[in-house]
């Protein structure tokens, strides 16, 4: 049996890093697809930037002009290009543009087309996309897809299950019960799933270091009519090793599913906010997810990594001001009218748009700490 392929005993600090490196990576290369489409409609990029605060590195190319920066804070970064301000929306910038344009206007964002500019804006998500089904390309080349076998290892523990109770972790490899030794991973299950009631002797290892405890499973319907023995994990597949043009195919196959979920699950909460709304996580609670996946191995963090990028882009294109769809849809408006959006009208927009966002932020940092500090999981 293929097992997966775990970290050597990243303690926490160590996993919030990997975290914070993942995000940063995502964000860098979701600004490098505005750059490159920028550079390509003859648009001045006047600064690239990795993190954020006080510059540590610069070098600036002698033949666009654009300053190529390392900052202090190595967390994201920026794309900044002519005829940006950084302050206005897309829809006043354009009008300061027309009213007051300078004389050479050929690299200014505001100076290129509705088409141009929106293809620019939209590059940044589009980029998401693309970094997520390469990094589900490399994960499963590296460490394969997930088969319909299963891993001895603990995935999620549910709270308040005998698993939970008994000190179980994400990531916990189960090799015993009552002193007999498993190496198939249905057996073992088999053994709980037999066992409703009585007391049984796991053992499981951590970290290469084996520990015993005594655990009861829970009798649970199966959904078919029987009773069976739970202590309440989720099981976690065995990740096998597949071709390279068989790994082309599912990765692309894991993106649509991806994307197809994650939009799903946007139109859920717009449908349902009071059943749904629970649903929503922030940096905080991705980042408990982040170090809980990372405890399973490399190829489900990977996909969780994936994951995220596709949030990324999705959440860039809903149609709120500060975000890149918020700018399209000034755009495109722009497209539709022959002129950029009425000041009254924006404002409105503008107002109503950044007070979602900043409710959804405030909600979900909310909820992320909520969860923490009540001890609950993160699935």
């Amino acid at each position: 049996m293929t097992s997966l392929l775990a970290h050597p005993g990243l303690d926490s600090f160590e996993k919030i890093l990997v975290f914070l490196l993942t995000l940063s990576v995502l964000i860098v290369l979701h600004e490098a697809g505005h750059f490159w489409v920028a550079r390509y409609n003859g648009v001045r990029v006047n600064d690239f930037a990795i993190g954020f605060g006080p510059t540590l590195l610069k070098w600036t190319s002698p033949r666009s002009g654009t300053n190529y920066r390392i900052n202090l804070v190595l967390l994201g970064g920026y794309c900044a290009m002519q005829g940006e301000d950084g302050k206005n929306n897309e829809a006043e910038q354009q009008r300061t543009f027309r009213a007051h344009a300078p004389a050479d206007v050929s690299d200014n964002f505001q100076a290129k087309t509705p088409l141009a500019r929106l293809a620019i804006i939209v590059a940044g998500p589009f980029a998401n996309f693309v970094l997520a089904y390469l990094i589900l390309l490399t994960g499963v080349v590296l460490f394969g897809s997930a088969s319909a076998s299963f891993s001895t290892k603990v995935g999620p523990v549910m709270d308040g299950s005998p698993a939970a109770k008994a000190g179980l972790a994400v990531g916990d490899d189960l090799v015993a019960i009552d002193g007999v030794r498993y190496g198939d991973a249905d057996a073992l299950v088999k053994k709980i799933q037999t066992s409703a009631g009585v007391p049984l002797r796991i053992t499981y290892a951590r970290h290469g270091v084996e520990r015993t405890v005594s655990i009861t499973p829970a009798a649970k319907s199966d959904g078919k009519g029987r009773t069976v023995g739970q202590i309440g994990f989720e099981r976690i597949p065995v990740f096998k090793r597949v071709g390279v043009l068989e790994a082309f195919a599912l990765s692309g196959l894991e993106l649509r599913e991806g994307i197809d979920q994650q939009l799903g699950g946007l139109v859920q909460i717009v449908v349902h906010p009071a059943q749904r709304a629970g649903n929503l996580t922030g940096v905080i609670g991705m980042g408990r997810v982040a170090s809980v996946t990372q405890e399973l191995g490399w190829a489900p963090y990977f996909y969780f990594a994936a994951m995220i990028s596709i949030a990324l882009g999705i959440f860039n294109l809903l149609p709120i001001p500060a975000l890149d769809g918020g700018r399209a849809s000034f755009i495109v408006a722009e497209m539709l009218r022959g002129r950029p959006i009425d000041a009254e009208r924006e404002a409105l927009v503008h107002f109503t748009g950044f007070a979602v966002l900043m409710a959804l932020m405030v909600f979900t940092a909310y909820r992320d700490i909520a969860n923490i500090v009540s001890g609950k999981g993160v699935f």
